[in-house]
């Protein structure tokens, strides 16, 4: 028996409201599968899951605000043997083997019977017509039936904000407090060390310009790809930047790179490039291309959240020449691109014009310190002269 728990998708996260089960218990799910809705900070989100199997019982009622590590619900796995189930009028024998996902499926679309519900039609027809879950119900009629006024508080529940635009609103003014706490925290708790580098990026833009003349359209490359696949590969030669700070340092192997957007009306959320030294600069950008208008539709799933070892934030084009980020916890470590300008600068004796911006880096002393960021930079400096190698 696995336990499903509610997930954690930041170090500001306490607990989450279920807004709604996706999977009913009987039915077959997969790694990837979403499972449930989850009202948080940053937005309602998608919660996917991890393991596959079939889903026993669900613990949590919708509506319920539920405590980070909690157990929602119970999934039987695949690789149980057989199992009997057997109700008042009908026996089901479920015989699944581990590899066999075709029995699977086809098995557990057999469904229990469950024990009868108690409801009036008329709440009855309006569940069906709000996709409400009577079985989740607790109703306050005779006899513990279901009531039309139940209905209507599950639906309340469920649909606290009809007007869109007032619903964004509450989920920035919720992402912006999350920020507020997380920076709070580690001002509070992180000692920062910052630095700076003038990066020549004349290279880097030729080859881009150069590489998107010969894409289509909607394949072009753009210059955040670029510095994401630069700075995942710089961080192979120093994994105490790729870590966490948990009653100790606690490096990291897989590279996922937080990535900074920032929202149309106001504040910023940091959804994740997973293994982003593992993928090309053609992945990268498909990836942003995913990732950034989910973002901003406030449509992630829980994976997109979740498991960054560093931050990335980018302002991009006509943005302030520096920005100095601040580290979120549990990380150790932020990389900030300023907008590039044309500077003068003197390569070889020669002076010229060039396209440059400053990188920067903050980083926690407890782990590392200006040396160890100070080559981690030049490194980065030097992928960015060689394009091509990316």
């Amino acid at each position: 028996m696995i336990d499903f728990l509610m997930p954690s998708l930041g170090a500001d996260m306490e607990a989450g409201t279920l807004v709604e089960w996706r999977k009913r218990p009987g039915d077959f799910v997969k790694r990837g599968d979403i499972i449930a809705d989850v009202e948080t900070q940053k937005g309602l989100i998608e919660i996917e899951v991890f393991d596959e199997g079939v889903i026993g019982e669900l613990l949590i009622k919708e509506g319920t605000k539920v405590p980070v590590g909690t157990v929602m619900a119970t999934i039987n796995p695949s690789t149980s043997i057989l199992e009997t189930k057997e109700t008042t009028t009908k026996k089901t024998v479920i015989a699944i083997q581990p590899t066999e996902e075709k029995t699977i499926k086809k098995v557990v679309t057999e469904q229990f019977e469950k024990k009868q519900i108690k409801a009036s039609p008329l709440a009855k027809r309006i569940a069906a017509e709000n996709n409400i879950d009577l079985s989740q119900l607790q109703g306050t009629g005779e006899g513990g039936a279901i009531t039309k006024e139940d209905i209507e508080n599950a639906i309340t529940q469920k649909e606290k904000i009809t007007k869109p635009e007032e619903k964004m609103s509450l989920q920035l003014e919720a992402i912006r407090l999350a920020v507020a706490a997380a920076v709070s925290k580690s001002n509070k708790e992180i000692p920062h060390y910052y630095l700076e580098k003038k990066i020549d990026m004349t290279k880097a833009l030729t080859w881009l310009r150069e590489s998107n003349s010969k894409r289509p359209i909607q394949k072009r490359l753009l210059p955040a790809a670029l510095i994401i696949k630069a700075t995942a590969k710089s961080l192979v030669d120093f994994p105490n930047l790729n870590a966490i700070w948990d009653n100790g340092v606690q490096p990291k192997k897989e590279i996922n790179i937080g990535f900074v957007v920032s929202l149309r009306n106001g504040g910023v959320i940091v959804p994740t490039i997973r293994n982003a030294n593992l993928k090309s600069i053609d992945e990268i950008m498909e990836a942003l291309n995913d990732i950034i208008p989910r973002a901003r539709a406030m449509k992630l799933r829980s994976s997109d959240l979740t498991d960054s070892t560093i931050t990335i934030t980018s302002l991009g084009e006509g943005g302030a020449d520096t920005v100095f980020g601040v580290i979120y916890p549990p990380q150790v470590a932020i990389v900030g691109f300023g907008g590039s300008s044309q500077q003068a600068v003197v390569d070889n004796g020669m002076l010229g014009i060039r396209s440059v911006f400053t990188a920067t880096l903050a980083g926690d002393h407890r782990v590392t310190d200006g040396l160890t960021g100070s080559d981690f930079l030049s490194t980065l400096n030097n992928y960015l002269q060689n394009p091509e190698s990316l």
